[in-house]
């Protein structure tokens, strides 16, 4: 048995032949060209060697980075710049050799090797081709010079470029070093004396010496308050009420008025003494003269006590303050006495606050002492840094100095260039068409095997039923193909010892035994479709209509494709033409015989489709095409309705609820599979369609294409041809009475 792997491929061989010739040929044509080209021309090749310079004894740093990196990026283009090419065709003219730059590098090759961990040096093979022997040693010899000179002059100016960066950024660096040591010079001139003093115990000192200057003052406020409280007490006044009275009493003017007013009041008295009335003139003038001098003496009293007047006013009942009484001696000097002990004790009081105030900014200063330290440390670490900095970059710029006169090529000459004949080898052309004729066959069979992955055809009947199997698909069975003479004709079994009238009663055997719940014989009515055309659905429905025929079961085939022409006159019938005008009343049994007997076949009855019509899903869905299904399935034994493919349009989707269920139609090398994918899940997911299972029809098809070539073409495509020997003649029939 053929794999169906092979099998496959041999179907693709045959749909891309052409293709994989195409190639095959092609490929073979470009080595035949290739076989028959002619010798190259004689040439000379100069090859050299160049090597990095070990590792040389360098006083300087700069010096020893140049000189690795030099050696550390020795490659083809490194070799062979734009630059270099253009001075070494410019020195090979005066030497009277003329080579465009591009030809230089054309012809010059450049293999480096080394620089491993096991090989630590780096060499690199140089080789120039030529026709001409000496022109080829003269090139490379320029070319070894110009490299040499040129990983020299490489070298400097990467120690030049070294130099100018370091010069660029040593002002800047500088710069910021002056900047962080003024920050930190201001900084020691602002709280260098306060730390200095937290350092030495100064600051300690003067909080414990204010602590103990307050404590003696409080003493001395607490001795103040008590002498103070004595005095107060022999006096019956308070400090304010007594120094008052010590200016009032002090005061010329003030005594004065006093005196006058006292000698009025004695007036007064004597007068009142003598019976005399307030109305009197002589107490009239008393009084008028003893207003004017308390007047005189309120103003007196305003001018060496702004306002006291208003003041006094303003004292509750019993105040000692009297503006007409005058201390004696003894008292005043009590009083000042007592003014000097208030004005002592708030001068202490103040002292003492001050004293609070300086102790309270002590602490803080105390406190915020680390800080000040972190801080003075962190500006002294970055005039450090930019210190470290700036004289590392200052060394560099040295180092780098005194590296120019140190600084080499990295590159030099092992081997001289030395001039060999090139002569290359002349292949076999035999062997050139003998690789290019398999390189054709692989090639070819790829592009079909290419072509085949992506044919989007079911081609083998293994892969149609792997795919039906994969979907959970009851598979009906396998028809063959059926030959016919000539190969045009259609292929319907009307002959009753046709040898394939038993895949078709297999097909039935398994149609009864699909558990058909209404009948234990199986489904009656059956519906008959494919997913496309071409697939052999109405010659599928036409052989099972047949074998159930003669298997002894009434049967009636029913044409449902509306949009197609009928296919009866396979049968030897013909349509009447009435019935394409008024297809609801042939449906109806009014015009036209709409159930033909066939008179080649026993038992089996036709109905012609009245076909083609544009109103066909209108006509399958009228109560005429039900109440004739009606009647079939209660008339005959089988009904099979022959529908459109499901992707040209839904009559068979109609349909198949007046049905028992639905048969699809598959065949290899026509059946895509996307669309036989997607009519599967459609059908598996619509509940209301019973799908009965698949039939796989032409089996062997694939391998048959050029024999059978239209055999299975369905009413999607009428183009069979008829045989006259083999079709029954067509002959009028009378309508069936159901």
């Amino acid at each position: 048995m053929v794999s169906p792997i092979i099998k496959r491929y041999l179907l693709a061989v045959q749909r891309y032949k052409w293709a994989g010739l195409t190639c095959l040929l092609s490929i073979v044509g470009a080595s035949g060209v290739v076989a028959l080209q002619p010798p190259p021309p004689v040439e000379y090749y100069a090859e050299g060697m160049l090597v990095d310079n070990s590792p040389l004894v360098s006083l300087t740093n700069t010096a020893d980075t140049i000189d690795q990196l030099g050696r550390g990026i020795i490659s083809e283009d490194q070799l062979l710049p734009e630059v270099l090419l253009k001075e070494v065709s410019r020195q090979l003219v005066t030497r009277g050799v003329e080579l465009a730059p591009d030809e230089i590098r054309r012809n010059t090759t450049v293999v480096v090797s080394g620089g491993k961990k096991d090989e630590p040096g780096v060499r690199a093979v140089v080789r120039f081709i030529h026709d001409d022997e000496e022109t080829a040693t003269i090139v490379l010899n320029t070319l070894f010079q110009g490299m040499v000179e040129l990983s020299r002059v490489r070298n400097k100016a990467r120690l030049q470029a070294i130099i100018d960066a370091l010069n660029e950024r040593l002002p800047p660096i500088e710069s910021a070093l002056r900047q962080a040591e003024q920050t930190l010079e201001q900084y020691d001139r602002q709280r260098g004396p306060a730390i200095q003093a937290a350092e030495d115990g100064s600051l300690l000192g003067q909080i414990s010496g204010g602590q103990q200057q307050r404590r003696q003052n409080e003493i001395a406020i607490e001795d103040i308050r008590t002498e103070m409280q004595s005095l107060q007490q022999r006096l019956g006044m308070s400090p304010t009420e007594a120094y008052v009275s010590s200016a009032l009493s002090a005061d010329p003017i003030i005594a004065n008025l006093r005196v006058q007013l006292y000698g009025i009041d004695t007036q007064y008295q004597q007068l009142k003494a003598s019976g005399y009335r307030d109305s009197h003139p002589a107490v009239l003038e008393l009084n008028t003269t003893k207003q004017t001098l308390g007047a005189q003496l309120s103003e007196r009293v305003d001018e060496v006590f702004p306002g006291l007047s208003r003041q006094l006013a303003t004292l509750p009942q019993g105040a000692a303050v009297n503006i007409n009484q005058n201390l004696d001696p003894a008292r005043a000097a009590l009083a000042n006495q007592l003014i000097d002990l208030e004005r002592e004790g708030a001068r202490l009081i103040r002292q003492n606050q001050t004293l609070a105030k300086v102790e309270q900014d002590l602490r803080r200063d105390y406190a915020g002492l680390p800080n000040l330290q972190l801080e003075r440390e962190r500006l002294a670490n970055q005039v450090g840094l930019k210190k470290l900095l700036y004289d590392q970059i200052q060394a560099r710029i040295v180092d780098a100095e005194a590296a120019e006169a140190e600084t080499v090529s990295s590159l030099t000459v092992a081997n001289p260039p030395t001039a060999v004949i090139n002569e290359p080898e002349k292949p076999n052309p035999a062997t050139i068409l003998l690789a290019g004729g398999l390189l054709g066959l692989v090639a070819g069979g790829g592009i079909i095997f290419l072509l085949d992955m992506l044919d989007g055809t079911i081609r083998t009947p293994e892969d149609l039923e792997k795919l039906l199997r994969d979907q959970d698909m009851p598979i009906l069975g396998a028809i063959p193909v059926i030959r016919t003479r000539p190969a045009k004709a259609a292929p319907i079994l009307v002959q009753a010892d046709s040898q394939y009238h038993s895949s078709y009663e297999r097909c039935l055997s398994k149609l009864r035994l699909t558990g058909f719940e209404d009948s234990v014989i199986g489904p009656r009515v059956v519906l008959v479709t494919s997913t496309i055309a071409n697939e052999g659905k109405s010659i599928t429905a036409y052989n099972l209509a047949i074998a159930a025929a003669q298997a002894g079961r009434r049967t009636l085939l029913v044409e449902s494709d509306l949009r197609s022409p009928s296919k009866a006159q396979y049968l030897g019938l013909v349509n009447d033409d009435r019935v394409l005008l008024e297809p609801l009343r042939y449906y109806g049994g009014s015009i036209g015989d709409n159930v033909r007997m066939v008179p080649s076949i026993e038992n089996l009855y036709v109905s012609p489709s009245p076909g083609p019509q544009r109103q066909a899903a209108a006509i399958l869905e009228s109560s005429e095409m039900r109440r004739f299904l009606d009647d079939a399935r209660e008339r005959f034994d089988m009904v099979i309705l022959d529908t459109p493919s499901l992707s040209r349009v839904d009559d068979a989707l109609l349909l198949e609820e007046q049905t028992d269920g639905m048969v699809l139609v598959a065949r290899p090398g026509v059946t895509e599979r996307a669309v036989l994918n997607t009519a599967l899940e459609e059908l598996d997911l619509n509940e209301d369609i019973r799908l009965l299972g698949v039939l796989i029809n032409g089996a062997d098809a694939a391998l048959q294409d050029d024999e059978v070539d239209d055999d299975f073409q369905d009413d999607d495509d009428d183009s069979y041809v008829l045989v006259e020997d083999e079709i029954p003649r067509p002959v009028a029939a009378a309508p069936v009475d159901f």
